[in-house]
């Protein structure tokens, strides 16, 4: 479930924009100050900030601007703040929307899906399960271990089969599904130990047991992944 810090002092109006987002299936965490945005932005990962800009201990400006130096996460300002300065000011800082007070809720809940199908858009630069780590700025893959990650040395054909797996963790993908993606064939003219024995190698290099057999069916990534 996606999670928007709300930072708004008005308890009656971060109470109803609370509600409403909650019910368009986000997890809200709401923030009446910006010390209390600090704690709840260093505590959780947060996809999305809905800012009021004045508030009554800090400046939502600056609290977004520190964001920014060290996080994309998404920005959208709710101020009654709407001279084209203010907006321009916000913009600056990395600000990604700028709604106005008073403002419609539905038209803040259609930014809000707006900004979540971009997020969904971006180019993912690595996936994680289990203790691998893909990189695919580096196209390698690393096993985490209690002293960090470590190179696995798989073969480019390898490589591509860990990913492929993990893309579709969970899933049951068929012998003919992975020479199709892996080999680009249709399996007629390939060895029929092309996979298995493909695996049975990863498996080796991996150490870890998450990819399983499903008799007749074909092979499964038993773990959740995470992309980044």
């Amino acid at each position: 479930m996606k999670q928007i810090l709300l930072l708004e002092d008005d308890e009656n109006l971060n109470h109803g924009i609370a509600f409403k987002l909650e019910k368009e299936g986000y997890h809200v965490l709401p923030a009446f100050g910006v010390s209390e945005a600090e704690r709840l932005f260093a505590a959780n990962q947060v996809d999305l900030i809905i800012s009021d800009i004045t508030l009554n201990d800090g400046n939502g400006l600056d609290f977004c601007a520190g964001i920014r130096k060290r996080s994309n996460v998404y920005i959208i300002f709710l101020t009654a703040m709407d001279t084209e300065i203010d907006m321009v000011l916000a913009y600056d800082i990395g600000a990604d929307d700028y709604v106005t007070k008073p403002f419609s809720l539905m038209v803040l809940v259609s930014k809000v899906h707006a900004c979540m199908r971009r997020m969904e858009d971006v180019p993912k630069t690595r996936i994680s399960s289990a203790s691998v780590m893909v990189s695919y700025e580096e196209m390698k893959a690393f096993r985490i271990g209690e002293q960090g990650p470590e190179e696995l040395a798989l073969s480019k054909k390898e490589l591509q089969l860990l990913m492929y797996f993990m893309e579709h963790a969970g899933k049951i993908v068929s012998k003919e599904q992975i020479l199709e993606h892996i080999w680009d064939v249709d399996g007629q003219f390939v060895d029929d130990n092309t996979v298995p024995v493909n695996i049975s190698r990863l498996k080796g290099k991996l150490g870890i047991d998450v990819i399983r057999n499903v008799r007749g069916m074909g092979y499964i990534w038993t773990e959740e992944n995470i992309r980044e």
